[in-house]
């Protein structure tokens, strides 16, 4: 186990997260050049045409290390954008450190800030590596001192690295060797595996990824998940390298994949513990904190024919997306539909854009709304998320909506522009601080409803996209 390296690399939308696991692949030897494509860990058509990486992929990568020595590194390359946070922290639920990727031109913003914190939430070793400094408008010493100054990190422990032309991506390897922690655990204790993720396979069923805490698994094994007591027999287990390779056995601190014919796709649960029927073990391991949904709308099928298509489709994208919720809706207008909730708009899209493509359903969508409390005169609590379900006014007390607390960093002179934004969309409690000359920390309370739609555009369009984080939460 001192020879396994699990790591993630997180960073803000557009940083390089994929170029840099493309590079990574490509000197431990993993692809040839004939073979080789851009973003060849993004398996989906989605992510290759807007460049952007929506569900963590995870491969294994042989290393030599300059010391000798054969390392395993088991790499997860996780989403940038604010929407699928979710798969980020599941992500690094299996790791023991990540590299924190930072734009040498663009410098420290809001997504740097997020991942950093969950990171830091699951007690991960950072390294900072500053990427792009090929680029004309790169300044790698300036955003140097911004990690140090701003995000409190080592300044002996940042790696500077073009992903673009692989330059000091070798560096970056001995520094995942040498300054991340080994994965801990123990060979002959009872089985603890924690599922941080799942796949649906129409030929072999759903197929498990899974972090090895203690014990080891292997092909005939009686396995059980502790969360509902599901039982099934191991049919294969092994590592992710390009393509999925089987191994005799998986042991403590392995990150891998388990297929034992499961066709219950609500049975896999991310964040539950699977063990050994025969030998279980005593508890089961903390899992992931709730993902909260945060944007609702109503999917329903073109046709009435399609409704049993569209349920069994979400049943699936719902594993390969957990963050994904829905429930059973009607319409008189539009018939037999779902109710989703999702973690924003680009998160909707996505979904939108994946059952239609994958699953060949013709989809309307509502207008995208927030839940709403309703305190009832008579001390009833009702949670709507659909105008169509709003109470009668005259039994209404009093109305409660979600609101969230932005965190805004800019250069000074647009202070006027954006809090005259905020004061537009309900701000409350504002509030601002100079963290550093030249730059105002702006805080302001604010209703969801408002901030869901155009909010994040209108910031950009005011700042002339100068913006430099808006961490929201």
């Amino acid at each position: 186990m001192k020879n396994i390296r699990n790591f993630s690399i997180i960073a803000h939308i557009d940083h390089g997260k994929s170029t840099l696991a493309d590079r990574m692949i490509q000197h431990c030897g993993m692809v040839t050049d004939r073979e080789f494509h851009d973003q060849l860990l993004d398996n989906m058509d989605i992510e290759r045409e807007r460049g952007i990486t929506i569900k963590s992929q995870t491969i294994c990568l042989p290393y030599t290390a300059k010391n000798g020595e054969n390392y395993i590194l088991n790499l997860v390359d996780t989403p940038g954008h604010v929407d699928f946070s979710y798969e980020v922290s599941r992500a690094l639920s299996s790791c023991e450190g990540a590299l924190l990727l930072i734009d040498a031109a663009q410098g420290v913003e809001a997504q740097t800030l997020a991942n950093l914190y969950l990171a830091m939430e699951n007690d991960l070793e950072i390294i900072p590596v500053i990427n792009k400094i090929d680029l004309p408008s790169a300044e790698p010493e300036k955003v140097a001192t911004q990690i140090v100054d701003d995000l409190g990190l080592d300044e002996d422990a940042i790696q500077f690295c073009s992903a673009k032309t692989g330059e000091g991506v070798d560096k970056i390897l001995e520094a995942v060797v040498t300054l991340l922690p080994a994965p801990e655990g123990e060979v002959d204790q009872p089985l603890e595996a924690l599922i941080f993720d799942a796949n649906y396979d129409p030929y072999r069923g759903t197929i498990i990824s899974v972090r090895m805490i203690n014990g080891t698994i292997r092909p005939g094994d009686q396995i059980i998940f502790m969360s509902n007591g599901a039982e099934y027999k191991v049919e294969e287990v092994g590592l992710f390298n390009l393509n999925r390779e089987s191994q005799k056995a998986l042991t403590a601190g392995d990150v891998g994949y388990i297929i034992a014919g499961i066709k219950t796709v609500s049975d896999t649960r991310p964040g539950d513990t699977i063990t050994l029927k025969g030998n279980p073990c005593d508890a089961p391991l903390p899992g992931f904190r709730d993902v909260q949904q945060v944007v609702f709308s109503s999917i329903y099928p073109i046709t009435t024919d399609e409704y049993e298509d569209l349920a069994a489709a979400l049943e699936k994208l719902k594993l390969n997306d957990a963050a994904l919720t829905f429930q059973k809706d009607s319409s008189a207008a539009l018939g037999f539909g779902f109710r989703c909730g999702f973690l924003g708009l680009l998160h909707l899209e996505v979904v939108q854009e994946r059952l239609e493509r994958e699953f060949g359903i013709s989809l309307i969508l509502t207008v995208p709304s927030v839940r709403y409390d309703f305190h009832l005169n008579d001390g009833t609590l009702l949670e709507i998320d659909n105008p169509a379900y709003f109470p009668e006014p005259t039994r209404i007390d009093h109305v409660e909506e979600p609101f969230i607390k932005a965190t805004i960093l800019i250069p000074e002179r647009y202070m006027g522009v954006v809090m005259t934004l905020c004061m537009e969309r309900r701000g409350e409690n504002t509030n601002y601080h100079y963290p550093m000359p030249g730059r105002i920390e702006f805080t302001c309370e604010l209703p969801l409803a408002e901030v869901i739609y155009d909010f994040y555009d209108r910031l950009k369009s005011i700042t002339q996209g100068s913006i430099i984080a808006a961490l929201i939460w």
